[in-house]
């Protein structure tokens, strides 16, 4: 808070004056297709504009067929190993997999099991914070959300850092190594500050444990008793796999490589990121499509009801319900046409936590509303574009089924992508070279300056 508080005189004025911001700062439509503009960064056919390459990791989604994009079952690699390939590496042989997805995405190869060892012994090494680190830097400045709480957090750490400007790869691997390890960390003591002086709730603050990969220590850090079961922290760590990395096109990936670009530090990089992933339309979509599922929910008095549910997903995409903002959370991908790879691996796992916890009902509705939303979509939006539900449909009710409150959703996803994320970082000091600098075209027109005595006048 300031150390003056805005009275209702300056809030008028605010007022006055953000009418005329808004007036201002809106440019006519039709310019864009005049000049050609990308929008989103996207061509004319909704792939993205191509900016950079990388080796870290692919999303496919379209063939090309003499000319023509034909869209496909959705495919997601990392550093070129399919994330099916991956999760079927793992998961039957009852290991965990976020650890060995961090190592493959920052390493470009598969760790040996000696290699595996060693990343799981610095990571769990590393996972303390700095000294006095909680209470000067996250206690004495709660956040009300986490995910600012994070960026904060991160910013907070090139303080603690003897050579946080140094950007040669073995220093910034370093850093990133230890981002990896500290953000569950970060993220548990900052949502237990939130939970203390917001919600005026108990505070209690466990330290991580060196015996317990990513995924568990998530789960131990942010529940009074520290305590969960195999199948819960065998879920969060495929969710976390799932969400670690997803090319370099998407939002908060593209804020790394630009940031990255300037020179500027790691933990700078990495807190742009962070605000990049804390939108609606990014990493903020799980909790969104979580929510508006609670509210079909609440408003679908038969959930096996076909019709009735098709009818109320019609009123929010026409601004009728929900939210008003005429979306279906959780349907529909900039890249995925006919399918996400990673829904179906999440919804499977869905399923399993939806049976253990008795609520197949609920996960029959999610399921039924995945199905139907693509067609009404096509007949609400009269287009033939390609929707499918992406990985965010279920992920906030898996993570509410793991009892992982809805103001983590996000934060948890950023534990997850801070690996790719410094994957990405450390190929762009790498490779890079040039600052970013794409053009943007002035439509205001030319004016002369009036002095304020003729504006005076004017008035």
């Amino acid at each position: 808070m300031s150390n003056r508080e805005f009275t209702p005189r300056d809030l008028t004025l605010v007022k006055k004056m953000a009418a005329v911001a808004d007036r201002k700062g809106r440019i006519d439509p039709a310019l864009y297709g005049k000049y050609g503009v990308k929008r989103g960064l996207r061509n004319d056919d909704g792939s993205g504009v191509l900016v950079g390459l990388t080796e870290v990791g692919d999303v496919v989604s379209y063939l090309v067929d003499e000319g023509d994009m034909v869209p496909i079952e959705g495919r997601l690699f990392y550093r070129g190993i399919e994330i099916n390939d991956l999760v079927n590496g793992f998961y039957p042989q009852g290991r965990y997999g976020f650890e060995e997805c961090s190592y493959l995405l920052l390493f470009g190869e598969l760790p040996t099991s000696d290699e595996l060892a060693q990343f799981e012994r610095l990571l769990a090494e590393h996972r303390p914070l700095p000294p006095n680190f909680t209470e000067d830097m996250i206690l004495k400045a709660p956040s009300p959300d986490i995910m600012n709480k994070l960026a904060r957090a991160a910013l907070v750490l090139y303080s603690y850092d003897d050579c946080p400007d140094d950007t040669s790869a073995d220093n910034v691997l370093r850093q990133c190594v230890e981002m990896i390890a500290r953000f569950p960390v970060m993220i548990a003591h900052g949502y237990m500050a939130k939970r203390h002086y917001y919600d005026k709730q108990s505070l209690f603050l466990h330290s991580p444990k060196e015996e317990f990969n990513t995924a568990q220590n998530i789960l131990h850090l942010i529940r009074p008793d520290g305590r969960f079961t195999e199948l819960e922290a065998r879920v969060l760590d495929l969710a976390l796999v799932l969400h670690a990395e997803h090319g370099g096109g998407n939002n908060s990936t593209f804020v790394t490589h630009a940031v990255a670009s300037s020179g500027s530090d790691a933990y700078s990089v990495i807190a742009a990121a962070i605000g990049s992933l804390k939108g609606p339309q990014h990493g903020g979509a799980s909790g969104k499509a979580y929510d508006m599922m609670q509210d079909i929910k609440a408003h679908v008095k038969d959930w096996k009801n076909e019709a009735e549910i098709s009818d109320y997903l019609a009123k929010i995409l026409r601004k009728e319900a929900y939210d008003g903002s005429g979306l279906i959370y959780g349907i529909g991908h900039a890249v995925y046409t006919l399918s996400d790879p990673r829904t179906k691996l999440l919804r499977d796992h869905a399923r399993a936590l939806a049976a253990e916890a008795g609520r197949e009902e609920e996960f029959e509705l999610y399921t039924t509303t995945e199905r139907l939303a693509p067609d009404i979509f096509h007949e609400i939006k009269k287009n033939d574009k390609i929707v499918c539900a992406n990985v965010d449909f279920y992920s906030g009710f898996v993570y509410n089924m793991l009892n992982i409150p809805d103001e983590l959703f996000t934060p948890i996803f950023a534990a997850a992508r801070i690996a790719g994320w410094s994957a990405h970082l450390i190929e762009e000091f790498v490779s890079g070279g040039r600052i970013m600098r794409p053009a943007f075209k002035c439509v205001q027109p030319r004016r002369k300056y009036t002095p304020i005595e003729e504006r005076v006048q004017a008035e």
